[in-house]
């Protein structure tokens, strides 16, 4: 069939270019629809777009827009990677809790920070189901947004899309955990020779069970902990070592991805002294937040340099690039083939893990054929990783009642549940600050107010 793909989010300058790419590699005929709410980005991400079809002549029809109504009608793909706010609102959710001794690498998905965020992009994600349910009811529907277990969760509760959660982090872990150039200590084994099972939160999804050959290796897996580990107390950086990866492999004997920039923000309680992370300062000289945000804002400088130069692309623009478009592609061709190839992605649990609530987002294997995406058989945790992830799963119902019903109390319960906040005076405070810096993005709070 010929795809009608339509990219929700289409200013997100290295997800589209990398999509992008990996459409002209595919060489089918297809159309393709941007859209972004934002005139300026989704100008930009058109122009680089076309700049790319044109110059590979690839056999790809573009559309673009800033009302997704006006492109999705028919369409066969439903690709979502918003963020209400942008990196601007980004920052608020890490800043904001630093006054209060909360320092985290990344909030997007848990701690203060990926809560606020859950409330600014439930409610629009949720509309866009709606849409795609009425225009465009037969398409694949997947997400990237973050935090994705709570968007994933709340489209499903308040509407019937089947919304599908794809994110790069288990695969990129897997790839390195087999064999890196730049780690002479990891596995050194074809990935294609490993087997494992996969389960978890997204951020934190335990690979268990990694077999070679049908040998079970999590002996070698503890050895390498203990080479890391001991390079800590040398002095490498940890930022490089990713010891607390290491330190929960040691005591699990599974290997939890993706790494600790985003580990450590499910575990608030183990760094609350300020962020202190074996001798940094989370968000601050580990994993910097600053950093991150300024390499984004070049990045989108950079697209929108490319777009409008009348110069021709580099042929940067024309390789294989590592990022969070990785796979779906892959797994469309999968899904109309029926090649049934398996690729990590999140949807309900339904039973597959028995401890934990039938309805949560779990991290999984999923064979992808003309079913759609058939999540692995029933996945056995230990309980100490269980019990964490089911108060995870309640924190997440938590914060979706607060998105969808506009509850400042669930909101100041979902901070509690999370683990971050000393008191709930404390959580009162946060909350109250949230609401009113993101107070544009959040009319379900503002249901009084003009």
């Amino acid at each position: 069939m010929k795809e009608k793909i339509v990219l929700i989010g289409a200013g997100s300058a290295m997800f589209t270019r990398g999509l992008v790419y990996d459409l002209i590699k595919k060489n089918e005929p297809l159309t393709l629809g941007l859209v972004d709410v934002n005139p300026e980005a989704l100008e930009a991400a058109e122009k680089l777009t076309r700049k790319m079809i044109e110059k590979t002549s690839a056999p790809i029809k573009l559309t673009a827009s800033v009302d997704r109504r006006d492109v999705l009608s028919d369409a066969s793909v439903v690709i979502c990677t918003i963020g209400v706010g942008g990196r601007r609102g980004w920052e608020k959710d890490v800043f904001i809790p630093r006054k209060y001794g909360i320092y985290q690498p990344v909030g997007d998905s848990v701690m203060p920070g990926g809560t606020s965020r859950a409330l600014r992009m439930i409610p629009a994600m949720v509309d866009i189901a709606e849409d795609v349910l009425e225009l465009a009811p037969n398409a694949l529907f997947f997400n990237y947004a973050n935090p994705m277990a709570c968007i994933c969760r709340a489209v499903r509760k308040a509407t019937s899309a089947n919304i599908i959660g794809l994110c790069h982090g288990v695969i990129g872990t897997a790839r390195t955990l087999a064999g890196d150039k730049r780690d002479p200590d990891m596995l050194n084994l074809p990935l294609d020779e490993l087997t494992y099972d996969v389960a978890g939160i997204n951020h934190l999804t335990w690979i268990m069970n990694i077999k070679h050959k049908g040998k079970n290796i999590t002996d070698k897996l503890k050895q390498i902990a203990e080479v890391k580990l001991n390079k800590l107390k040398n002095g490498e950086d940890p930022e490089n070592l990713r010891p607390f990866q290491w330190e929960l492999v040691k005591r699990f004997g599974a290997f939890p991805a993706p790494g600790d920039r985003h580990l450590t923000e499910f575990f608030p309680s183990l760094f609350k002294r300020q962020g202190s992370y074996y001798g940094k300062t989370l968000g601050v000289d580990a994993y910097s937040l600053e950093e991150c945000i300024e390499t984004g804002d070049t990045i989108y400088a950079q697209m929108r340099e490319d777009a409008y130069s009348t110069k021709p692309l580099t042929d940067e623009y024309f390789q294989q690039l590592s990022g969070e478009h990785e796979q779906v592609v892959d797994i469309i061709a999968s899904i109309r083939n029926d090649s049934k190839k398996s690729y990590s992605v999140n949807l309900p649990n339904e039973g597959r893990i028995p401890d934990l609530p039938s309805y949560a987002i779990i991290e999984t294997l999923a064979a992808a054929g003309k079913k759609g995406l058939l999540p692995d058989d029933n996945i056995s945790l230990p309980p100490a990783l269980s019990a964490q992830l089911a108060t995870r799963f309640m924190w997440v119902e938590t914060t979706v009642e607060a998105a969808l019903q506009g509850d400042r109390e669930k909101f100041i319960w979902s901070l509690v549940l999370d683990g971050a906040v000393d008191s709930l005076e404390q959580a009162g405070l946060l909350a109250d600050e949230f609401l009113k810096a993101h107070a544009e993005f959040l009319p379900q709070f503002n249901k009084g107010e003009k």
